[in-house]
């Protein structure tokens, strides 16, 4: 039987104004298993990128996204203060 399986299965790239931001789905070397990986780069020269990277291992998806979601209800929520509705303006508000 013939393996379909490759190192890089899947690919999602995010441009955020100076950063780019890849969301790759690998099998593991056995090819039996698979992770995630969040990369982080960033143009720090003519032909240069500095990188961050976080490996997501698949018995940590649920709790990695409920504390992003948590995370980002968070801040729009309670941090976020927008302006009269149409403006760019946003104001940071801190909780005691």
């Amino acid at each position: 039987m013939e393996n379909t399986y490759k190192d890089e299965i899947f690919t999602k790239r995010v441009r955020a104004g100076k950063r780019t931001y890849f969301f790759d789905v690998k099998s593991t070397k056995s090819e039996k298993d698979f992770y995630i990986t969040i990369t982080e780069s960033k143009r720090v020269g003519e032909e240069e990128y500095e990188k961050h990277k976080i490996f997501l291992y698949k018995e940590d998806f649920e709790k990695f996204r409920d504390a992003l979601d948590e995370t980002v209800e968070y801040v729009q929520g309670k941090l976020l203060v927008h302006a009269e509705p149409g403006t760019t303006e946003v104001v940071a508000v801190r909780e005691a």
